[in-house]
């Protein structure tokens, strides 16, 4: 079973920093390539850019929790809901709107 894990591709867990616009302020996250690339899956089937779904997400837990004490983390575990949800076969529309 470790084979799995460690066989990865490493360029997959390497961590990249991407700067954008939430509302006019710019900001920079730092999350592993695997995730960026489940982010940007999941803005496409959306029809959204990556920073476009990163705005809602960020609109949408400040409305839900009232803060985002971290965001990085948050965009991690939304990535795995969505792929744990796909893998079930319960995606629901739209992908934003899920509890956390």
């Amino acid at each position: 079973m470790c084979e799995l894990y460690v066989r990865a591709d490493p360029i997959l867990y390497e961590s990249r920093t991407r700067s954008l616009r939430i509302h006019g302020v710019v900001t920079t996250i730092r999350l592993e390539n695997l995730f960026w690339d489940v982010l940007s899956q999941i803005a496409a089937e959306d029809g959204m850019t990556t920073n476009q779904l990163i705005t809602k997400l960020w609109d949408e837990i400040l409305e839900w929790r009232g803060e985002v004490p971290n965001m990085a983390s948050f965009l991690r575990v939304s990535c795995l809901r969505y792929l744990d949800s796909k893998r079930a076969g319960e995606l629901p529309r739209p992908v934003a709107l899920r509890s956390v």
